[in-house]
Parts: structure tokens; sequence; C-alpha cells
């Protein structure tokens, strides 16, 4: 059987939703740009792509209408190339990956490019479409199939025995190992930096005009975070299905919402040794468990 290889990879860097760099750039940009800069860095004919793969989370707005092919459109590959839209939500880019590689393993294509991308902040706003957008069957026969995020965490937290404690100082190291690194230059390469408009708001939410910026590194990282600081915030989450009131989920613990986009360059493994190509790393495999909706955030460990 054949290996799949990567041979390449870019990403943007990771602006904040809302507030960061990425608030007004829209899904085909950013996803584009980085298949652009991965077919760069390959420095492979655009026209050898047979497919493009890309996870998305929230198909509606400038990320609907199957982004996989709007971003052919969008970048250098040639419309003969196909494109391919896939939820798995967090791990949507992760297995459009594995997808793209079992293709090559199959025979059944040489080249794809594979990634994912979100932008929360033009999906997750506002005007995010409310029309039916929740099964009552659904909710009929399992009640947390629609959870909100954060609840799940709590319960996470609670169910497995994960402390406020250690969720605190596992953030405050993170972010003091993500500075380091950052200021090492850890990051760059992995980066393409791009240039966008980002909407420019005051305290209360109002547009107040437009500025360009460049993007080069990860707006979330939080030089100077302490265990200290962590500690002194309040959890933010009540009222849930099952969860009166939150103990554990803070502003300074839990993830940031984000934009961004990440693209790989995926072939044949003899292919790209035949021609010297770089390989990052060999496809080995991708498996999936499901668990139950209400501690959907344990679903990694399995």
């Amino acid at each position: 059987m054949r290996e799949a290889a990567i041979i390449s990879t870019a990403r943007t860097g990771i602006g904040k939703a809302y507030r960061g760099a990425f608030n007004d750039t829209e899904a085909p940009v950013l996803s584009s740009h980085v298949v652009n800069a991965a077919l760069d860095r390959a420095g492979i004919d655009p026209a050898r792509v047979d497919d493009l793969y890309l996870g998305v989370g929230n198909h509606w707005n400038t990320q609907s209408y199957n982004l996989g092919r709007l971003t052919v459109h969008g970048s250098k590959l040639s419309n003969d190339t196909g494109g391919f839209t896939m939820d798995r939500k967090c791990s949507s880019g992760m297995n459009a990956i594995a997808l793209a590689a079992r293709g090559i393993m199959c025979d059944e294509l040489d080249c794809a490019v594979a990634g994912g991308m979100e932008t929360i902040s033009l999906t997750l706003n506002k005007h995010t479409p409310q029309f039916r957008n929740r099964s009552t069957y659904i909710n009929s026969v399992e009640p947390d199939a629609y959870m909100a995020m954060i609840e799940t965490a709590e319960i996470v937290a609670d169910r497995y025995g994960v402390s406020r404690e250690n969720q605190d100082q596992f953030a405050a190291t993170s972010q003091q190992r993500a500075a380091a690194a950052q200021e090492a230059g850890a990051f760059d390469d992995e980066i393409a930096p791009i240039t966008v408009t980002k909407a420019l708001f005051d305290k209360e939410g109002n547009e107040t005009g437009k500025e360009e910026v460049t993007l080069a590194k990860d707006e979330g990282v939080r030089a100077g975070t302490t265990y200290e600081a962590l500690s002194s915030l309040k959890p933010v989450f009540k009222n849930g299905l099952h969860v009166a009131e939150g103990q554990h989920i803070t502003a300074g613990n839990a993830s940031q919402l984000s934009d961004g986009a990440s693209a790989q360059v995926v072939m044949d493994l003899a292919t790209a040794q035949r021609e010297n190509l770089p390989v990052l790393g060999i496809y080995r495999g991708f498996q999936v468990a499901g668990c139950g909706p209400e501690e959907m955030g344990i679903g990694p460990v399995f």
C-alpha cells in the first residue's frame, strides 16, 4: 500500500475573535491565503493537486456554500481541482488531513491540500442564523445534544476530578510556555503573515473605523500570566441544563474564541522522495470515538 506524506504546512497567526486582526476578514480570504502559502512552500505546480479537503465548524455566512470549493476559486488551484468541506467540529482540520491521506494510500489521488479554518467573528454573532437551528426531535431523544460547550467543561471537571487549582496552574504554565516560544521565534516558520482590514470598536461595541493590520503572530499569547492572577478570577457559567452555578471555568483558564486557518500539502511518499521534496510527516492513522454530549470535552482522551 502507498504511504501519504505531508510535504508543507502553513497557517495564519491565530486572531482573537471579535476584536482581533481577522474580525472583518471573510472565510475564503483566510483559507485561500494558507492554501497558497502551503503550495509555495511545497514548490509544486498547483495543477498537480487533485482535491482540496477543508475542515470547518460553522457552515453559514462566508463559511458556507462548500468553502472547500470556494477556496479552490480563491487560491492558485486550478478550476478542475475538487473542493470538499467537512465538519467534525474541533477535529475537522485534522480529519480533513486524514481523508486526504487515505485517498492517497488507496491510490485514488496523488496529491491533495488539506486543512481547516474558522472565523468565529463572522459566524457567531448577532447575525447567526436562528430559524429552526435546533431539532425538536433530537432534543426529545438526547436533551443534552445542544448543550453549551462551557457547561460540558464544568461537568468534565467535576466528573473526572479536575480541580480549579489544577486548571489554573495548567493555564498559567501554558501561557508562560507559549510566550517563551513566541519570543524565541518557535512559531515563525509555521505562520504565513497576512495583511487585512480590521474593524475597530469602542467599549460599547459600536464600530468606530477600520485599520490595515498585518498579523504575523498569535494574538492570544499573554506574557506575564501567573497562577495568582488566574486564581483570582470568578467562574462565568450559570443557569445551565445541569449546572446551576459554575465552579471552574473562567475567562483566564478557558480557551479564547479565535479566527484563523491552516493548510498542508499531502502527497504520495514515494513521489515526494523521488522528487527530493521535504517530508515533514507520514500519515499513520486516525481514529475516533464518541462520548455523551454532556461530557464533550473528554472526547480527545478516548
